[in-house]
């Protein structure tokens, strides 16, 4: 059994591979793509809008109900950033349910990609609030002592991210493979189901640490205004 989709290379020409992690993952993109556009084409404003159009909003406002939780009032501006790593995650992690399909978070490759692209949105996010000063004397407080541990500390939770994800959807799928060769009839069905659970829920936790790490410079910020 392969511990990642990674090792399933479907063609190479010198350091140019393609593996099933990359195809998984344009799978993913190209279903995010097709159904956005399907979902989106047809929007009409005002009070009579059809249910599709009412659950799109229901669920973009529970997106944006998450992202204020977190970020406080004006979330708007991060929802994207957010929201399309809620969308891969989620997606890829429910497809992996399907026989035969392995989600390109089962590869540490994907997994690290994602934390990477929280990496560079911190500082993106935490410069356009607070500006470029600002934000650089963060990692100076409370003495220039601790700069080398807060830089640390961001590589750290980083590492973090890729990791604690990759984790999860590794063992899940170990153990599902694992009690299809011991028990091989209802019992993986039920861990089927629950290994769907558990993607969504690791989708929500990348979305809630990412919203954190963005939103911390926000935080202090308005610590700071109000004197705490």
């Amino acid at each position: 059994m392969n511990i990642t989709p990674d090792h399933a290379v479907y063609w190479r020409f010198g350091f140019a591979v393609l593996n099933r992690t990359i195809v998984s993952t344009w799978a993913v993109m190209a279903l995010l793509v097709i159904s956005s556009w399907l979902v989106t084409r047809r929007l009409e404003p005002g009070p009579d809008i059809s249910r599709r159009q009412m659950l799109l909003e229901s669920l973009v406002e529970l997106v944006r109900g998450q992202v204020a939780s977190v970020l406080g009032p004006n979330p708007d501006r991060f929802i994207p950033m957010l929201g399309s790593l809620l969308l891969f995650i989620g997606v890829s992690n429910i497809l992996g349910v399907l026989p035969g399909f392995d989600p390109p978070t089962a590869s540490l490759s994907t997994t690290i990609a994602l934390a990477l692209a929280v990496f560079a949105a911190v500082p993106f996010y935490g410069v356009s609030e607070i500006g470029l000063a600002a934000y650089l004397k963060n990692y100076v407080q409370p003495s220039i002592v601790m700069l080398p541990f807060n830089v640390i500390g961001e590589l750290s939770r980083t590492l973090a991210l890729a990791v604690r994800l990759f984790g999860n959807m590794m063992s899940g799928k170990m153990i599902i493979a694992i009690l299809l060769t011991v028990i091989p009839l209802f019992f993986p069905i039920v861990m089927q189901l629950f290994g769907l659970l558990t993607g969504v829920v690791q989708a929500f936790i990348f979305f809630i640490l990412a919203a954190v790490y963005i939103g911390a410079n926000r935080q202090a910020r308005e610590r700071k205004a109000t004197g705490g």
